[in-house]
């Protein structure tokens, strides 16, 4: 017995020795050496739950986690170490848990308080959260990440003003990393419900943070706080990239696959939107009219589903749907390999519920970016980032980290089966019968004052015009009303919506007459509804993916002449078109009648486009082949 503990200390002296060598893999055989001699041993099983952290296998450092909590329940450590474990196998709900089940005698310190109240915000248990990061603060008032946090729960539970109160505490303490998180969520408050007092100091200073932006920022910040803000093609590829390398950095790919199985093309698509979604709204059509002689398509779905009838269309539509919502990210990557996956199309990117970084592990052969994320992802790893001649063209090549793969229309695929109902009369939705209605339903993050100066300018030049927005938030529509009045334009000629359904959306878009866009972020889905119901969509576009969507739907909808060059030429345009009814209604005509011709509403054409675009893809790949540029056929 002595003898068998002397061989275990001998192993973990061995394993410690290697763990400050970062030597992970020698320090967790050293470890399991030692568990084998001694297993009621906890620290030897903590320190091997360690190492596996190191070599990022997740679930081995889980099961190793819990024997140091069986063998010693008393530890307070080895629980912290499984409730870490477990938030970074994406299993937050469980390790809020494990923080719960801490008897009560134990000692609770401000990183305990701290990481307890980051699992209760992960697992959405928001009001627990605060509670949490409250008893963390009253130990340690000064730590910026507590703070911000704790402005992340106030937010999910709409208490903005308090939440705002503790990001700006969060930047006033000046930790560098805190401070972007904390700018980045300020920001998009401040968009989204339009309180721009502040707004161009801080967003200056936001851009600031991230042209300093390290490795350890890249963990932790999202670049879609990039996207609706003017910063430049390079800003939001160098995020990108420090984002997809702080996920990733610990990541070994698969080795690489065998020999291709024989069959159809295999295709993946990974996402955590095939439910009541955009993506699943603009993604069905093309799912049911594909070529299943030729492709074998699976759905990766890491959400809960809601059993709505999208739901089910998009899942029918399919082969195979896997639900990967509890699995942790190597998992999901070995199950993808093991199913043969030859493509694998990542519609999420840098978005909120994204499990991106699995595909670090290299699970298929092919790797492409498409629809989800409207920018450069950054990563190494993503082969092609789907677009079209508008939205990246080739020359923008330097923007990306991918190779671009042109789809020869637009790069967004549309529903031709969505709601399209008759229009209310104008009476009924508060509407002038006898003005040109001019509208923009984006949401009012993409706003800013710019963009209410050139709409300004429109209705000051087109004296029939009136302008109708999205009312969803009050706070902001009494700033956008106050903000227009100081500009000239007098509450009567602003009109407001009422949040609705799909269906009821579409009809009342269909009696407007003009939809006037945003940037540096444009309408995307919206612009392709408001098209869809015969509103012609006026834009500007810009230098980024996200600036140029606009741009692209027009065009597909044979109207490129709506992508206007400049500014003054969008306002000029804005004008020209009020001013003369003939015009807007030969427009909305053209819509109309053509609708199911357009190329941004022909379903059959975009997947014929769409399959070949992938054949390319994997023949280059099955002749050994690097991607490259697939200019538009």
């Amino acid at each position: 017995m002595k003898h068998a503990a002397h061989r275990a200390e001998a192993h973990r002296r061995a394993g410690l020795t290697a763990m400050r060598a970062q030597a992970w893999k020698q320090a967790a055989a050293e470890f399991e050496r030692g568990t084998r001699l001694a297993p009621a041993d906890a620290l030897l099983w903590m320190n091997l739950a360690r190492a596996r952290l190191g070599l990022r296998q997740l679930d081995p450092a889980i099961a190793a986690a819990r024997e140091a909590v069986a063998a010693d329940p008393t530890l307070p450590l080895a629980r912290r170490l499984l409730a870490d474990a477990l938030v970074q196998s994406h299993r937050p709900a469980e390790a809020a848990e494990v923080f719960d089940a801490q008897p009560p005698e134990q000692p609770r310190d401000f990183d305990w308080h701290n990481a307890h109240g980051n699992a209760l915000l992960l697992a959405g248990r928001h009001a627990d959260a605060i509670q949490a990061f409250f008893q963390a603060l009253a130990l340690k008032i000064d730590a910026p990440l507590a703070h911000y946090r704790l402005g992340l729960s106030f937010m999910h539970l709409g208490l903005r003003h308090e939440g705002v109160q503790c990001f700006r505490t969060a930047i006033a303490l000046d930790d560098p990393t805190v401070r972007a998180l904390a700018l980045s969520l300020l920001v998009h408050e401040q968009r989204q419900t339009c309180d721009w007092a502040t707004l161009e100091a801080d967003t200056a200073a936001l851009l600031q943070a991230m042209d300093g932006a390290d490795l350890a920022l890249g963990q932790l910040l999202s670049p879609f706080a990039l996207l609706a803000v003017d910063a430049t093609p390079a800003q939001q590829r160098r995020m990108g990239a420090l984002r997809a390398r702080g996920l990733t950095e610990h990541v070994r790919p698969l080795p690489p696959p065998g020999p291709r199985r024989p069959g159809p093309l295999r295709v993946g698509y990974l996402s955590s939107d095939f439910h009541q979604h955009a993506t699943a709204a603009l993604l069905a059509e093309v799912l049911e009219r594909r070529d299943r002689q030729r492709f074998e398509v699976t759905l990766y779905s890491h959400s809960q589903t809601d059993g709505t009838p999208l739901e089910q269309r998009v899942r029918s539509a399919c082969e195979h749907f896997v639900d990967v919502s509890l699995l942790g990210h190597q998992a999901i990557a070995q199950r993808i390999r093991d199913d043969g996956i030859d493509l694998l199309v990542d519609l999420k990117g840098h978005t909120r519920g994204s499990r991106f970084e699995l595909l670090a592990y290299r699970p298929a052969p092919v790797q492409l970016a498409w629809l989800g994320y409207p920018a450069s992802t950054g990563a190494t790893f993503i082969d092609y980032m789907v677009g079209d001649p508008v939205v990246t063209p080739l020359d923008h090549a330097p923007q990306y980290s991918e190779q671009i793969a042109q789809l020869p229309h637009s790069y967004q695929p549309n529903d031709r089966h969505r709601a399209l109902p008759p229009a209310p009369s104008r009476a009924a939705l508060g509407l002038p019968e006898d003005a040109a209605v001019l509208c923009c339903f984006n949401q009012t993050y993409k706003m800013s004052p710019h963009m209410l100066d050139l709409w300004a300018r429109i209705l000051h030049g087109a004296p029939r015009a009136v302008l109708w927005m999205l009312a969803w938030d009050p706070h902001a529509r009494s700033v956008l009303t106050r903000e227009l009045g100081q500009r000239g334009v007098p509450p009567e000629r602003v009109f407001w919506a009422p949040k609705l359904g799909l269906a009821e959306h579409i009809a009342r878009l269909r009696a407007a007459d003009l939809f006037l866009d945003t940037w540096p972020c444009n309408a995307h889905t919206t612009a392709s509804e408001a098209l869809w119901a015969g509103v012609p969509v006026l834009t500007v576009p810009g230098p980024t993916f996200a600036s140029r969507v606009a741009a692209s739907l027009v065009s597909a909808c044979e109207l490129p002449d709506l992508a206007c060059a400049d500014e003054d030429t969008y306002v000029a345009r804005a004008i020209a078109l009020a001013e003369a009814p003939a015009d807007l209604a030969a427009l909305k005509q053209h819509l109309e009648t053509r609708r199911m011709a357009l190329p941004l509403f022909d379903t059959d054409r975009f997947v014929r486009d769409w399959e070949a675009l992938l054949l390319r893809m994997a023949e280059r790949a099955q002749a050994g082949l690097p991607p490259a540029p697939l200019p538009a056929a």
